[in-house]
């Protein structure tokens, strides 16, 4: 039965279990990521009556990290479930990641009956006490007459405003009552909360201004920009003001990396020529980003030059890193839109000839064939896979190194088509979340890239591809360490690699034993042939690149450190492990 197809219950008595589906088959939910147990079987049971397909996870962080994959892939609120106690606490790393994220997803949790609450009952923990500081709200609901009303109200709190995760939490005798099943259709209006802001006249006017009157502009373009929407009027905004853009790491593909406007990202390993422009800049604006650690270095010395334009739809975010001199509060979509008409047709050939000075030509990642010593590198395989995939595959990153690599060497033209954990940094990520993004998008081409540590954090959700029937491919860059924790070590830590160095299982008879294909690489010369033999493998397939062990993401702004204070690259006559060019990255 389709939800097209689904009879309408309104004014029908129903149990709390049935109304949790009820509700979530009018909120337009399709597939729900999730693990049983005693304080949610209600709901369990009640699940085969409704079209709703369950993905089975193998660990309730799976699940999280499923639903997260989702609403990034697809743009619309994720949805998982979970039983009481052990289960509920292993949701919280997902809804951490999603809330420093602000990505939409509703968890649905069981918890004990209302009359066992406080009594240290089996599997009872007080989950909306410990999810608190990682929600965008949370609920306890104990009468079946609420639950309707609650999952309407989490949806709307999810997907307005500022986006993030919310938890209901629903004791097990309230799905086991019954009532009237009834779903407003009036707005939802919650006291306290203003989730829309208009910016106003006189600032767009002023903003088109300080526009018109800088001589060294950049843009920022920021996870707000593809959350919106935005990415064709910032398109046009980019071309009608001549501003060149520097992207976070979250907000790769809002703007097409291979536009000629285009800088690369930011940041602690942002491009070199990047940092330093935002450094000598005199206006910058920036959309839909937070001004993070990660991104601005030392506040004290950060972009002293530049006037700031703060685009940004969570008040909150304004003047809480980095004190800006006008704020657009609004929708990014919605203020560029609006600051379009207003702004003056440009050209600004000597700022970007500055800039393209600075760059020289030290964008070895331009190079179509990169300098090859005989050895593999990681950014060789990331690299070869943007080349053989036509830089169209939707792909979800773990956390370490090859997070940077891949944000480095895969050029994202499209939005939603990078998936990574930004402000968490949760390893363990990328191939929940790919699961996740697959069911969003299933004629995806979905790669993961993830790094030996992370992905045996979560590497049971293998055998979930293979009872969902799914196709992922995964690429785990194996150096044999903590990769990125080994590079602080080295640089930071007198080269005392305590706890990083890593014996990994045979990745090839991992993958065969959960049902998929095994591939081995060694030699760059392989990487093509293992990229197109995972594509055409009809089920998920995951190959092992075994990389060069000693190599470090370059350049790197130490954790504190001024933005324009990176290390570079070692020169000729020094260790240099890729390149003998001479030329920083």
């Amino acid at each position: 039965m389709s939800q097209n197809e689904f009879p309408d219950r309104t004014g029908t008595t129903l149990n709390g279990a049935q109304i949790i589906w009820e509700s979530l088959v009018r909120e337009g939910v399709k597939v729900i990521f999730g693990y049983p147990g005693g304080a949610i079987m209600p709901a369990y049971d009640a699940m085969i009556q409704y079209p709703i397909h369950h993905v089975l996870t193998r660990h309730e962080q799976g699940a999280a990290h499923m639903a997260d994959g989702y609403a990034r892939a697809s743009g619309e609120v994720g949805v998982c479930i979970a039983t009481s106690g052990p289960g509920a606490t292993n949701l919280v790393t997902g809804l951490a990641t999603a809330m420093l994220d602000s990505i939409p997803f509703v968890a649905i949790t069981g918890q004990v009956p209302s009359h066992l609450i406080g009594t240290d009952a089996f599997q009872e923990t007080d989950v909306t006490g410990v999810t608190l500081p990682v929600t965008k709200h949370n609920y306890l609901v104990d009468r079946a007459e609420d639950i309707a009303d609650t999952i309407r109200e989490a949806f709307y709190i999810a997907r307005s405003g500022r986006p993030g995760p919310v938890l209901v939490d629903i004791t097990k005798d309230a799905q086991q009552a019954s009532c009237v099943f009834e779903w407003g259709t009036e707005p939802i209006e919650l006291p306290g909360y203003r989730p829309e802001y208009i910016a106003a006249d006189d600032d767009l006017d002023q903003a088109a201004r300080m526009i018109r009157d800088a001589k060294r502009p950049i843009l920022f373009a920021g996870q707000g920009v593809v959350m919106s929407g935005a990415g064709d009027v910032f398109r046009q905004f980019v071309e009608k003001t001549d501003i060149p853009v520097a992207a976070t790491l979250l907000g790769l593909g809002g703007f097409p990396a291979t536009h000629p406007r285009n800088l690369g990202m930011m940041g602690m390993h942002g491009e070199s020529w990047v940092n330093t422009a935002i450094q000598d800049a005199d206006l910058i604006i920036a959309v839909g980003m937070r001004f993070d650690d990660r991104v601005t270095g030392n506040l004290a010395t950060y972009a002293r030059k530049a006037r700031k334009i703060h685009i940004e739809l969570d008040p909150a975010e304004i003047n809480k890193n980095v004190r800006v001199d006008l704020p657009l509060v609004g929708d990014a979509k919605d203020v560029l839109s609006q600051l379009l008409p207003r702004v003056t047709k440009t050209e600004r050939p000597e700022w970007l000839a500055h800039i393209d000075e600075m760059r020289g030509d030290s964008a070895v990642r331009d190079i179509k064939d990169m300098p090859d010593n005989g050895k593999l590198f990681a950014a060789h395989v990331i690299h070869d896979l943007y080349r053989y995939t036509q830089g169209k595959a939707l792909v979800v990153t773990d956390v370490g190194q090859h997070q940077m690599w891949e944000a480095q060497y895969y050029k994202h033209d499209y939005p939603r088509r990078l998936i990574t954990s930004g402000g968490l940094g949760t390893m363990g990520f990328a191939l929940p979340a790919a699961i996740g993004a697959k069911f969003a998008c299933p004629d995806e081409n979905v790669w993961v890239v993830v790094g030996d540590g992370g992905f045996q954090m979560t590497m049971t959700e293998l055998t979930t591809c293979l009872q969902e029937g799914i196709k992922v491919n995964v690429a785990i860059i194996n150096n044999g360490y903590l990769g990125m924790v080994r590079q602080w070590q080295q640089f930071f830590y007198g080269g005392r690699y305590v706890s990083t160095p890593m014996i990994s299982p045979n990745f090839v008879m991992l993958a065969e034993a959960c049902g998929a294909k095994g591939i081995r690489v060694t030699k760059r010369e392989e990487v093509e042939a293992a990229v197109r033999d995972a594509q055409a493998h009809p089920g998920t397939c995951v190959v092992e690149f075994v990389v060069e062990q000693v190599d470090a993401v370059y350049p790197m702004v130490p954790a504190g450190a001024d933005l324009g204070d990176m290390i570079r690259r070692e020169k000729p006559g020094q260790h240099n492990p890729i390149y003998e060019t001479g030329k920083d990255d």
